[in-house]
């Protein structure tokens, strides 16, 4: 008799334990009696019958993500792959059209994908798509939610995590985009050089203008001092032409001293001789005679005329 009692305890013990089962946090059990849908169970600690009732499957509840790599051609001809993931969860509620409307639910999230992505990247050329991808997402969102809410899905988020045109676009679009770079470095380069002729200009301008104004200044100051001159000489007796002269041959004479005292100058060959002043003098005061004789027959030639008389009043 207690040959039997062991094997019945063991067999007892063990279907004991199979009463028994644990279902984890954000995850449903499906229990199945005699292959008909019985319950779903949430988690913790849950019983079924032995034998009877049977674990067909469990339900993930948390948010998944599912990476989708769809090629396709834009609206100017170019071919690009673009990643799409999107992220979903199975709705607590709804664990039973979850498990028994889908064979494949990540398939069917995949097709979705493709059907929408290659419906709307073909209306947008390759620039557009790199600028609109959330629309994409958006687009790829809701058709997703309208057609997988019916079977238990929600659809939380979708996202376009990756445009990657053909290596030869994407080359072409390097070279175009630093060609315009380097365009705008010599527009700027440009500029610069600009800049710096015009104030360049303005400088040597100002300098102009301040070396002429230093030269009339010079000379006024020259005419100012020849006049003193004058002035002196013609009070010890030396008439105006005179006087002129010998100031004229006395510059020139400081000039030759000048050149003589710098020696840095170059070769300058002057004709000289001792009567080189004597005729210096006496041909400028010809040439001053001549010139008052010039000015006192135009002035006579204008008096016969008219010319300087005021006119009597009304």
């Amino acid at each position: 008799m207690n040959y039997y009692i062991i094997p019945l305890a063991i067999i007892g013990f063990f279907l004991f334990i199979k009463f028994f089962f644990v279902v984890k946090q954000q995850t449903s059990a499906i229990i199945e009696r005699f292959g008909k849908f019985h319950s779903i169970r949430n988690s913790g600690l849950q019983m079924k019958i032995p034998i009877v009732d049977n674990i067909t499957g469990r339900i993930n509840l948390k948010i998944q993500q599912l990476d989708v790599l769809v090629e396709t051609k834009t609206k100017d001809d170019v071919f690009v792959r673009l990643k799409i993931s999107v992220q979903f969860q199975v709705i607590k509620e709804k664990v039973y059209d979850a498990f028994y409307k889908l064979e494949n639910p990540h398939d069917q999230i995949t097709s979705y994908v493709f059907d929408v992505v290659r419906a709307e990247v073909p209306k947008m050329k390759l620039d557009d798509v790199f600028e609109r991808k959330d629309d994409i997402a958006i687009a790829v969102k809701q058709e997703l939610n309208e057609a997988m809410i019916n079977y238990g899905y929600d659809i939380i988020k979708t996202l376009v995590t990756d445009i990657d045109p053909d290596l030869q676009v994407k080359e072409a679009m390097n070279r175009i985009n630093a060609a315009e770079r380097e365009k705008v470095a010599a527009e700027y380069e440009a500029e610069a050089e600009r800049i710096k002729i015009v104030a360049k200009a303005r400088a040597e301008a100002e300098s102009k203008r301040l070396q002429g104004q230093g030269i009339a200044d010079q000379r006024r100051e020259i005419a100012r001092g020849l006049e003193e001159s004058v002035d002196v000489l013609n009070n010890v007796g030396i008439n105006s032409q005179e006087a002129s002269a010998l100031i004229v041959v006395t510059q020139h004479y400081d000039t030759l001293q000048s050149i003589g005292e710098e020696t840095n100058s170059n070769l300058i060959l002057l004709p000289n001789s001792p009567q080189a002043g004597s005729d210096m003098l006496n041909n400028m005061i010809a040439s001053f005679t001549a010139s008052n004789q010039i000015g006192e027959e135009m002035k006579k030639q204008n008096a016969k005329k008219g010319i300087g008389k005021k006119k009597p009043d009304a």
